[in-house]
């Protein structure tokens, strides 16, 4: 793990990724950018998208405008493996949703930290987001239970033992 052109290179098992170091993250695998004071854009981290597969659809169910709390589902995303809830990363007004992502749901993949982002929010992180090398912890202590789990679930080695 490196620090390099702002962002931290971050490497373990099959997965390799550049974090900004710019954002806060949450356990949940979203990022939180501040724009300016108060005024937070949140999206996927590149782990998220990745566990979803290629993101297909994503739509909210709040409207701008409105007050929503840390957790609150906002909405869903569908991934080619996976569909999920959106929820709430923070405190605030949601203000919208990414419109270049709009256009081009495939930003979500090939751009999370830029172009991909989910939606805006004036108010405040939820205050279980951490820095870039907190969530560099996350995503080990997610990656510590997935390799836990697939050696406990004694996922076949591709070899076979019949008689």
């Amino acid at each position: 793990m490196t620090t390099r052109a702002q962002s931290v290179y971050y490497h373990r098992s099959r997965f390799t990724t550049h974090l900004p170091i710019d954002r806060r993250y949450s356990p949940s695998h979203y990022w939180l950018l501040e724009e300016e004071p108060g005024v937070w854009r949140v999206g996927l981290t590149k782990f998220a998208t990745r566990m979803l597969g290629d993101i297909v659809e994503f739509g909210f169910s709040v409207a701008p405008g409105a007050e929503i709390g840390v957790g609150d589902e906002i909405g869903t995303i569908e991934g080619l493996k996976a569909v999920t809830t959106i929820f709430s990363a923070a405190h605030g007004r949601f203000q919208g949703e990414g419109e270049r992502l709009r256009k081009d749901v495939t930003l979500a993949d090939s751009d999370p930290y830029g172009e991909g982002w989910l939606y805006r929010l004036q108010g405040r992180p939820a205050p279980d987001t951490v820095d870039v090398h907190g969530y560099v912890a996350v995503l080990d202590a997610t990656i510590d239970k997935m390799l836990e789990s697939r050696h406990a679930g004694g996922e076949s080695d591709g070899h076979t033992d019949e008689r």
